[in-house]
């Protein structure tokens, strides 16, 4: 029998069948046996080959086939049916013995055998490791570029032969595919720079073949349109790949293997249309159930959907699971060796921990893939492996992250989560500055949370340790990148498309870095973090049920299962001094509380937990809550009971004697302060506690060296911490208030003054080396500037970034002595009150400030309000203090500057209330100043005192006497005065809102008028509206009619006839009216536009008659103005015509004697009728511009036609009608209607019609030339 050969040898080119819907499996056309002649017998004898059940060894078929010399088809045949079967080094072998036997032949025979050897090595190529194996030896593995390299060598070869053979551009292309699948990907180039790496270079060399193979087929080769759309896809250019996928799925709709449909969901999805990819790969699913490659390519996109929802969130679960198990588990089955497969299903088996699977699954990715992308995520799965390790090889890891990221470009086109793993490893490494750099470049390219998240964490974190070391150095660009960072983060958490879960680390991060200066945010983000517990808190958690829901009991019960620790620094930062109100404070105490009882349920919960430390922690911030909201008795108790405990708490006893010094000063607190300072005095809280006892309980020694609280300071500073802030301050304090009561009289006392000055500026610098943010040594410098060179300039700029740093009264409380030395009364009022407000209100001091800024504004402006409210202040500062002398003092002062301000007033600027109450408060202020001399310290000399109040005895009484006196009398004489301008005033007052009212009533009378016109033309339009309507659908009911069948069609109406003639006339225009079409009377009306016309050939009349003895129809005329003999016109003369609407307008001359009508023959017809219709094509574009809306247009006839109307017909004049009463005398036929039913009456002649009525005859400015 004859062979059966195949048409088409692998990698030659493959046409469109002729049935675009026939599927071809591979090697379908290869026989199930041959026949290979045998020489020396029978022709017809010929040893049969099965083809289908082929030997393990070649050998003795070969030299069958070398012996018989058979042609290059058996060998082909016989390699292809060896292919078929898997076995592609017996095929090899057998082409390379044939290509040994045909190259004693014709060299172009060799070209099919080399071709298909060339598909072989790429097939072979495909198949071979893309690595070497682990375990195995290096020269015995052969590798991909092994195969590369020969199936090179065999296309070569076919090259030199022909370099024309058509198979080999197509094998070409290939080639250059699977060489560019193992180069590196290019790194990002410079903006606007070409990519001229080689793996580009070797895909455009690719397309090239791909074309080349095109062209030589005339594109009908579907492989190299497939091959050249993979071109473009690994080129990054989706959409032109996305075109070939197209047109091969176009031209063969039925192609399986390989599918178009593969390649277009490719593109879509590069493209972002996922959903239209996941119908691509669902439809190619459905022509083939079997496609391993679509399984796989559907379970990625379920494994992406899966990851938009939390592991948490119930949606995951099925999403995840029918990823997994409906179409990565069928396409692993299908094909265990896929790349694709092996790498999806490695991320499964990491999941579950099954680290032995990971590994082979990984390295089968590596080894057996031909994508970039596929042997990165090898790659990643052996780093993660070896990261999850309990003790991880760091180094191998790190190896493997980087060549993960490699496999993908690296740089700015690598792996995202190979490089986050390599910061992840950095971060082990303790390499912070590395991690960081890297972060940064990730949050450049992706803003990926995940990093913005890591990088915030480890700012904040340099931040924390460097507040544990003590050092103290300025993090303050470092809070501010964590807190921007971490609040990005934290903002996305908000946008419902990323679907994020709230982490509670970046909440917890945030609030350590806005505790110190913003604690009300960092409150918000605590309790956002409490409000996330209580939320993911299980049921049986839950509060009984006898409890009700949302009520304070059950609330509370709730916290109680939440952790100690987050409930403990929510109180803390409800009492924080900044949030410290009333509210506030019992809020504080009941997260205190609350965390008490969350102790309990933790240690029942475990027992083997100590909670002890937490009890004793939130034991002692309840006790300075307590004692911070006035509640000494609580306090106490709760200190005691901690001593009871831990009697060595040093804090405890600390705040223990500070509360007896507060209720006991003269007894039992000083007691209580040295036995403290006895037993602790090495702690420095301890000591800092005695100096400021010292500072307020010393007496003062003139010389500095021998002041105790000085020595106690010193000795802290030598034996104890030379770098003690609260010693170094406070020795700053201790120079300075000497310095400012030094002599200055002589030079020597002012530069021993100054040097003291210097000495306290020192020690204010020392401290703030140490703490850059104390606010107490900054003021001290800026005290020191004052007192010392009085640049009080200087020291109000130093005060003002004090206060932008730190929110302290004792900072607006200098700022107020700094302006008001600049005499800026108003601004140091302001700053005086704005300390009042920092928790302040009952500071005596303050308020005596106050009262003496008041003073010197009420000197300086001559107020007596002024002075009133400095006397005000200056009674409240006694009244918290009325132990304090000085207070009553100032209170004595105030009144005595009062009743002298209001002695030297003129008498329009007091009152005599004013005077009287001076006078009453100077008798106060003179007993006062007596009752201050006799105290034991008064505040000034006692000779001084004295003197004042005998000065406001004798003088000012008598001085005040006269000024009540001389009051009384002014406002005796000026209150008749006084009573008529208060009522003139009075009256002007009314007499201006009664204006005011009018005005507002003439508005309000204009703005109703306005509406009520608004409301009557809107009412007018709505009539106007419905009139309009009515008329329309009068008109509709005119223009239509009801025909034989039912349905409504458009009324024809009749055309009029010419005016009666004559006898004599009838005859002469019978013959005319004979040559007209009588089909013009049933045309439809046409609705003309107004232009001007000229047309150079006289008019022919167009009368006609109807049979004799008819009626005449009256006929509308134009009426030209004739100019010297009979029978000439004068051109270019108006005409003027009717404007009657939807009728056809004929013109007809007479001569003005006789009366008859003017013909001409049927030439002029012709002539006339050329003329109009040039007339109406060369105005058209002007006439259409002009609007033909008219609502009710009168049709008007000349004077002269309607003169010769009423004397030859007596017909009822039409003019002045609108055209819908018109239409509607047609629709009745009133007596003397200008139309007729006769059909034989005369019809208009069809040349007057097209040169006057189609265009000239509705308009009057139309010109004719005759």
């Amino acid at each position: 029998m004859a062979p059966l050969l195949n048409g088409y040898t692998n990698g030659a080119s493959r046409h469109l069948p002729e049935d675009p819907f026939v599927v071809e499996a591979r090697f379908s056309d290869i026989p199930s046996q041959i026949d290979i002649p045998v020489s020396g017998l029978d022709a017809e004898e010929a040893v049969e080959v099965n083809l289908e059940d082929l030997l393990d060894d070649p050998t003795e078929l070969c030299t069958l086939l070398e012996q018989e010399g058979v042609g290059k088809h058996y060998w082909m045949v016989i390699a292809l049916a060896y292919a078929k079967q898997a076995k592609v080094d017996h095929a090899i072998e057998i082409l390379s013995k044939g290509l040994g036997t045909l190259s004693r032949g014709n060299p172009k025979e060799k070209l099919g055998p080399l071709s298909l050897t060339c598909w072989l090595y790429l097939w072979k190529s495909r198949q071979a490791p893309r690595v070497v194996p682990e375990g195995q030896p290096v020269g015995e593995t052969k590798l991909k570029d092994f195969y590369l390299q020969a199936a090179t060598g065999s296309l070569n070869e076919a090259s030199r032969i022909n370099p024309a053979f058509p198979p080999l551009f197509l094998a070409r292309g290939v080639l250059y595919l699977l060489r560019a699948s193992l180069q590196p990907p290019s790194k990002a180039a410079a903006s606007g720079a070409p990519d001229t790496s080689d793996r580009v270079e070797t895909l455009k060399q690719s397309i090239k073949c791909f074309e080349d193979a095109l062209r030589v087929s005339a594109s009908r080769n579907m492989m190299a349109i497939l091959g050249r759309a993979r071109a473009y896809f690994s080129l990054g250019k989706y959409a032109d790949a996305l075109d070939g996928y197209q047109e091969v799925l176009v031209k063969m709709p039925h192609l399986q293997d390989p599918d178009p449909r593969i390649g277009i969901g490719c593109c879509l999805w590069q493209l972002g249309h996922r959903d239209e990819a996941h119908e691509a790969w669902e439809r190619a699913l459905e022509i083939n159930p079997d496609s391993k490659i679509a399984n796989i390519l559907l379970g990625l996109y379920y494994i992406h959907d899966s990851s938009h929802y939390a592991t948490t969130d119930p949606a995951f679960g099925p999403i995840y699971k029918k990823a997994m198990t409906v179409y990565t588990q069928k396409a692993f089955k299908l094909d265990k060796e896929l790349p694709l497969t092996c790498a999806t299903f490695g991320s499964y088996f990491m999941m579950r921990k099954s680290w032995p699977t990971v590994d082979s699954l990984a390295r089968k990715a590596i080894e057996q893939t031909d994508v970039n992308a596929v042997a990165s995520d090898g790659w990643y799965l052996l780093a993660r492996k070896e990261h999850y390790q309990d003790r991880p090889d760091l180094a191998k890891a790190d190896e493997f992250y980087q060549k993960a990221d490699l496999a993908r470009g690296g740089g700015d086109k690598g792996y995202l989560p190979a490089r986050f793993g390599l910061v992840q490893i950095q971060i082990l490494q303790r390499d912070f500055d590395g991690a960081k750099f890297r972060l940064e470049k990730i949050i450049q390219q992706s803003k990926s949370i995940e990093a913005m998240m890591i990088l915030g964490a480890l700012h904040a974190e340099d931040v924390f340790r460097s507040q544990a070391s003590g050092i103290k150095e300025d993090k303050s660009a470092e809070i501010k990148k964590a807190t921007a960072l971490l609040e990005a983060v934290r903002l996305a958490w908000k946008d419902p498309q990323k679907k994020l879960t709230p982490d509670f680390s970046v909440l917890v991060y945030l609030a350590r870095l806005y505790e110190s200066d913003q604690p009300d945010k960092a409150l918000q983000c605590l309790l956002q973090v409490e409000q996330m517990t209580i939320n993911d808190m299980p049921e049986k958690d839950s509060p009984p049920p006898d409890i009700p829901v949302d009520s304070e009991a059950w609330i509370s019960r709730l916290r109680e299962n939440l952790s100690p620790q987050l409930l403990n620094n929510i109180a803390c930062l409800h009492a924080h001094p900044s949030l410290s109100q009333n509210q506030s404070h019992a809020l504080s105490l009941s997260f205190f509380q609350t965390a008490l009882n969350a102790c309990i349920h933790l240690g029942e919960r475990d027992p083997d937990i100590d909670t002890d430390a937490l009890v004793t922690t939130i034991s002692y911030n309840l006790a300075r809550t307590y004692e911070s909201s006035n509640q000494l008795a609580e306090a106490k108790q709760v200190y005691e009971g901690l001593l009871a405990r831990h009697d060595d708490y040093t804090d405890a006893r600390t705040r223990l004697a500070y509360i007896t010094l507060q209720q006991s000063p003269a007894d039992e607190g000083p007691k209580a302060i040295s036995q403290l300072h006895t037993t602790d005095g090495a702690n420095l809280e301890v000591r800092a506690l005695y100096g400021w006892f010292l500072s307020r309980s010393k007496k003062r020694a003139m010389n500095i060296a021998e002041d105790v609280e000085q020595r106690h300071y010193k000795h802290t500073l030598q034996h104890h911490d030379k770098h003690d802030r609260y010693s170094l301050t406070g020795m700053g304090n201790l120079y300075l208030t000497t310095a400012r009561e030094m002599r200055r009289d002589t030079e020597a006392e002012r530069q021993k003054r100054s040097k003291t000055y210097e000495k306290a500026v020192e020690f204010f610098d020392k401290a703030l080396q140490l703490d850059p943010k104390n606010a107490y040594a900054a003021m001290g410098i800026a005290i020191a500037l004052v007192e010392d060179r009085k640049d009080l300039t200087g020291a109000v700029q130093l005060f003002s970034k004090i206060r932008d740093t730190v929110r302290e009264a004792s900072v607006f409380v200098n700022l107020g002595h700094v302006f008001a030395e600049l005499k800026q009364y108003s601004r140091s009022i302001e700053s005086y009150e704005a300390a009042l407000a920092q928790n302040r209100a009952s500071d005596p001091q303050i308020l005596a400030c106050l009262g003496r800024v008041w003073l010197l504004k009420g000197k300086q402006d001559k107020s007596p309000s002024a002075m009133k409210t400095s006397l005000s202040y200056s009674q409240r500062a006694l009244a918290i203090a009325p132990q304090q002398i000085h207070f009553q003092f100032n209170i004595a002062f105030v009144q005595i500057q009062l009743a002298q301000l209001l002695y030297i007033l003129p008498e329009t600027q007091r009152t005599l209330d004013d005077v009287i109450k001076a006078s009453e408060g100077l008798e106060e202020a003179i007993e006062s100043f007596g009752e201050i001399a006799q105290s034991k310290n008064p505040p000034y000399p006692r000779h001084d005192i004295e003197q004042r109040a005998n000065m406001g005895r004798n003088t000012m009484r008598r001085q005040l006497e006269r000024a009540v006196q001389s009051q009384r009398e002014y406002e005796d004489k000026n209150a008749a005065k006084l009573q008529e301008a208060r009522e003139l005033r009075e009256a002007e007052i009314r007499k201006r809102e009664e204006e005011r009212r009018k005005v507002e009533e003439r508005r309000e009378e204009e703005k109703r008028k306005v509406r009520e016109e608004r409301d009557k033309m809107a009412a007018l339009s709505r009539e106007l509206a419905e009139k309009r309507a009515e008329e329309e659908r009068a008109r509709e009911e005119a223009e239509y009619t009801t025909d034989s069948e039912g349905e409504r069609v458009k009324r024809t109406k009749k055309k009029k006839g010419g005016k009666r003639k004559k006898k004599a006339e009838d005859s002469a225009s019978e013959t005319e009216g004979g040559d007209v079409d009588g089909e013009k009377e049933a045309a439809p009306r046409k609705t003309r536009k107004k232009k001007k016309a000229q047309s150079t050939e006289p008019s022919s009349a167009g009368g006609s008659s109807a049979e004799e003895g008819a009626p005449k129809t009256k006929k509308k005329r134009k009426r030209l103005a004739r100019k010297g003999k009979e029978g000439n016109f004068k051109s270019q003369e108006l005409v003027v015509e009717s404007d009657s609407e939807g009728e056809d307008r004929t013109a007809a001359t007479t001569n003005g004697e006789g009366g008859q009508a003017v013909t001409d023959d049927e030439d002029g017809d012709t002539k006339m009728r050329d003329a109009g219709e040039g007339v109406e094509d060369e105005g058209d574009d002007t006439v259409r511009q002009q609007s033909r809306k008219r609502n009710a247009r009168r049709i008007e006839d000349d004077d002269d036609d309607e003169d010769e109307d009423q004397d030859m017909d007596g017909e009822e004049d039409h003019s002045k009608k609108t055209t819908a009463e018109i239409d509607a005398e047609e629709e009745g036929e009133p007596k003397g209607s200008s139309f007729t039913d006769n059909p034989h009456g005369d019809p208009v002649d069809e040349s007057v019609g097209a040169a006057g009525g189609a265009e000239a005859g509705e308009y009057g400015d139309s010109v004719f030339q005759y």
